[in-house]
């Protein structure tokens, strides 16, 4: 969507809508008969919307125009301005940004806020120039965000690629960049060190938002994290939590991807005598089948209003709260001069999208897209898993001369602490214990030794096979778990053989694979096709492993070298831990 938001400012397109409003001339096309859910002021009424262009001209009352050059029947139906995903990665739903704009758009979802933070740490500085080509001339709206830890966790973790204030500088500087992305390394800014204090610095400096990251982070912490420059946070752990980032000033970006806090969250938020201005909405991550089957921004809303939130004020931060965040005035609200991004619902409350409008184009009807944009099929980046085939006998803890080793632990897939355990050794193997697992991780970069770093995990039930996945936060080196070697490098091997994605293997065999080959983290197939094969890789995970939700889940597999996130995690430097920065080995020492 080019030169926005000035393509606006024209004087002959403000005439025309100045004479449209007026009655001097015909409306482009004419809403009738809907009931307006204006998110200014809160009230459900009836009204008729005339757009002219991009633009909206006029909205009245029911029935007192009728010239226009077309006139769409709203009656029975509820209108909402074009929602704002205000957090995301689409990566995150593993297909490219045509594919997924080709998803959402006819879901009501008009602009998002991308931080393509993945493919930074894959591909770098022109791996962000690819994203910004791929968002062109899309039906759907991309506020692109410059990356802002690239490693998430340097000295902890190595990515494709390094992101300093340099590199900073030069993404603020393009056009097309809205912001700093989530800044995750929270220790180096509470501790002022460098790349963080310049990056922060760099994007106070250039006038655009700076986002945040602050899992955890309360008290003294999170008010020094605000003082550094942060304005946004979606690492939301409670209610109180909520409660206490909104008090401290920061815009709340309530993400839908950990449904089990939005209870708690819609309860903290009755407590309170408004909506707070400063309470916008995001996916953060969907994977590919929960973007198909449940929707990505409509899933959020419907399952926000399903928890007991007003539908008027879960559209309203969807909207227009997130515009002002934006500082884009010409979208979040359907108003006279605001820009024609309209939805058209059948269901308020259960989010049933029946028309979406971007900047006056009617761009989805039924659930399908209008014309496919003019993106192109992308055969870039598809060499970035820079590794041989791997053997059992790289996933095999060798301690040889020993007959019991006493190793350090990561326990719990979330919130992670340490631990430690006596564990056998038999002829110098270790003899993993029946409630332990192995997770490595496998330098995929080409930028060090791919030797595999294996750690020990507690608390993630017994596994009866092996998962390897290219998705890996934030660094995206390679991952396998499992209990069996043999297991273990059969799903890696299906896994740089598809030159990236997820694979499970169990009884020495494959089971499934997911191929993701561009950055090795994303399809340029279809979305149905990708969460067809996604749902048969998560069945396949089901077969192996004891989920236990909400902690123990699919989606802690992707999550497990968050290295940025305080405990410890295996990362492709050792066994690290993101509140002290240490890096452990994996025998523990002695306590003689």
């Amino acid at each position: 969507m080019p030169n926005e938001p000035y393509d606006l400012h024209s004087s002959e397109l403000r005439d025309r809508a100045v004479r449209a409003a007026l009655g001097l001339e015909p409306f482009d096309v004419l809403i009738t008969g809907g009931t307006l859910a204006d998110v200014a002021t809160s009230e459900m009424r009836p009204a008729d919307i005339g757009l002219v262009g991009p633009l909206i001209a006029s909205v009245h009352a029911l029935g007192t125009r009728r010239d226009a050059k077309q006139t769409i029947d709203a009656s029975e139906r509820f209108i909402t301005p074009g929602f704002i995903d205000t957090h995301m990665h689409v990566e995150s739903s593993m297909v490219t940004p045509r594919r997924y704009a080709e998803t959402v758009v006819p879901q009501g979802t008009t602009t998002v806020c991308w931080d393509p933070h993945e493919i930074g740490n894959v591909a770098g500085l022109d791996g962000i120039r690819w994203a910004l080509e791929e968002t062109r001339q899309l039906p759907l709206r991309f506020l692109t965000l410059a990356p802002s830890c690239v490693p998430s966790a340097p000295g902890l973790e190595l990515a494709g690629a390094e992101f300093r204030s340099g590199e900073m500088s030069t993404m603020l500087s393009w056009p097309e960049i809205s912001g700093v992305a989530e800044v995750m390394n929270m220790r180096g800014v509470l501790e002022r060190s460098e790349p963080m204090r310049s990056i922060v610095e760099a994007g106070l400096a250039s006038g655009k938002r700076v986002c945040g990251h602050s899992r955890g982070l309360e008290g003294a912490e999170l008010q020094a994290f605000i003082a550094a420059g942060i304005q946004s946070d979606h690492e939301l752990t409670s209610g109180e939590d909520l409660l206490a980032k909104l008090r401290a000033g920061l815009t709340v970006e309530l993400r839908g991807s950990h449904d089990y806090v939005l209870p708690g969250v819609i309860e903290a938020l009755k407590k309170l005598p408004h909506l707070p201005q400063t309470l916008t909405i995001c996916t953060d991550d969907v994977f590919p089948d929960d973007l198909v089957n449940d929707g990505a921004m409509s899933s959020v809303l419907r399952r926000l209003i399903g928890y007991g939130m007003k539908p008027v004020d879960a559209v309203r931060a969807a909207t227009l709260n997130a515009a002002m965040w934006l500082n884009r005035y010409d979208l979040g609200l359907v108003a006279p001069g605001r820009r024609a991004d309209i939805v058209i619902l059948s269901d308020l409350e259960r989010i049933v999208v029946d028309r979406v409008y971007a900047s006056g184009r009617e761009v989805a009807r039924d659930g399908n897209l209008i014309g496919s944009g003019k993106g192109v099929s992308s055969d870039a980046y598809r060499d970035t898993v820079k590794l041989g085939r791997l053997s059992a006998a790289d996933f095999t803890i060798t301690l040889p001369g020993m007959t019991e080793a006493r190793v350090n632990t990561v326990v719990s897939p979330r919130f992670t602490k340490w631990g430690e355990a006596a564990v056998k050794v038999e002829d110098g193997k270790l003899v993993l214990p029946d409630n332990m697992l192995l997770m490595a991780a496998i330098h995929r970069h080409g930028r060090k030794d791919p030797t595999p770093v294996i750690g020990i995990l507690e608390d993630w039930g017994h596994w009866r096979g092996a998962l390897a996945t290219t998705i890996s936060h934030d660094s995206h080196n390679l991952t396998v778990f499992g209990r069996d070697p043999a297991d273990m490098a059969a799903a890696a091997n299906a896994v740089i053989e598809a030159g990236g994605g997820m694979a499970t293997a169990a009884g020495g065999r494959v089971t499934a694979v997911l191929p993701l080959p561009v950055c090795g983290l994303l399809s340029d197939a279809p979305a149905k096709d990708v969460a067809d094969d996604f749902a048969k890789l998560r069945a396949a995970a089901d077969a192996i492993a004891d989920w236990m939700p909400p902690i123990r889940t699919f989606k802690a597999v992707v999550g497990a070298s968050l290295a940025c996130n305080p405990g410890p995690h295996v990362t492709d430097l050792g066994l690290t831990d993101g509140t002290t920065r240490d890096i452990r080995p994996l025998l523990a020492k002695s306590r003689n």
